[in-house]
């Protein structure tokens, strides 16, 4: 496993996926770059070249970036533009890495951001990378974590309305979110992973004063996670829970809902944040920013959020091994 390659999905051919990505890779000593390779659009990263300047040969030769070139007709060209062929190419691109990665002949797999709506309008009726994995790999459920230094969240629901993320926060899905969470974290090597459950409602509800969900809902799926001997709390107020993660009290907050969660980590780690995709069969990271089509082609995206994605992976990779 530390000797296979991870791949990196290029992302939208009209956004800074192709950019950040050679940035990164030309970041690395020429000797790393070997364990990785890019699916994607070999003219696209060639524009991308160009537009960053950076020093970096696409190909096989030693210090070169591979590139696995997937062929899709109609891409635009140009960067900063939605496209119905660029959401065809971004799933192209995440297909080939699954079947790369789930065959074993890739370690996991590091994606670029794609733009949703380019993605749906080619047929691909997916909420985002998450749930198309999900599928793609067979699994019924997934859950999305954000990691930082010093704040690592695990979403109960992400990409959905308030009204149905409140419904979708079901004690048994609050504690496999928690016992998904513990799992990882012990993977990564930290033994008896500090949990804390963010509430739903404000100050959890107040005893019934602001809505029973955390009392009914949160409450249940976290003492079914303790009745496991797992190190959990809550619900905790999500006004306090997170200031109290950041300063080192628990390693993992658990967020109810998309914005309870992202809010936070993109407050204190917005250019280092990197988001893990867990319950999957095979590992994937990916940046946590978005295609930025108004920058795309200038050379300006910053690829720091990428060299974190690719470290995470890395570790992800070394922890299979």
């Amino acid at each position: 496993m530390s000797n296979l390659p991870i791949v990196i999905t290029m992302g939208d051919p009209s956004g800074v996926g192709a950019e950040v990505t050679v940035r990164a890779i030309a970041s690395l000593p020429p000797e790393t770059r070997s364990g990785y390779a890019v699916i994607g659009d070999a003219d696209t990263l060639d524009r991308a070249l160009a537009a960053t300047g950076v020093d970096l040969t696409l190909g096989d030769a030693p210090g070169a970036l591979r590139v696995i070139h997937v062929p899709v007709d109609g891409l635009p060209g140009r960067f900063g533009v939605l496209s119905q062929a660029c959401g065809e190419a971004c799933f192209r691109y995440i297909d080939m890495a699954v079947r790369l990665t789930t065959s074993g002949q890739a370690a996991g797999i590091v994606t670029a951001p794609i733009n949703k709506e380019a993605l749906n309008s080619a047929g691909h009726h997916y909420d985002g990378h998450t749930g198309m994995l999900a599928h793609l790999t067979g699994c019924s459920a997934s859950w999305m974590l954000l990691a930082s230094e010093t704040l690592n969240v695990i979403h109960v629901s992400t990409h959905v309305s308030l009204k149905d993320a409140i419904t979708r926060a079901t004690p048994d899905r609050v504690a496999e979110t928690i016992r998904t969470g513990h799992r990882h974290f012990q993977r990564m090597g930290v033994a008896r992973p500090r949990i804390a459950v963010a509430g739903i409602n404000p100050h959890c509800g107040e005893n019934g004063l602001f809505g029973r969900e955390d009392d009914l809902q949160v409450l249940p799926g976290v003492k079914m996670a303790q009745a496991e001997g797992i190190d959990v709390v809550g619900p905790i107020s999500a006004d306090t829970v997170y200031y109290r993660a950041h300063r080192g009290d628990f390693d993992l907050v658990v967020a109810q809902y998309h914005d309870q969660g992202h809010i936070p980590i993109k407050l204190i780690a917005f250019d280092s944040a990197v988001n893990v995709s867990l319950g999957l069969p095979i590992d994937r990271c990916s940046v946590d920013h978005g295609t930025a089509f108004d920058i795309a082609g200038t050379g300006k995206a910053n690829h720091v959020n990428m060299l974190s994605a690719l470290d995470y992976a890395g570790k992800l990779r070394a922890g299979r091994a």
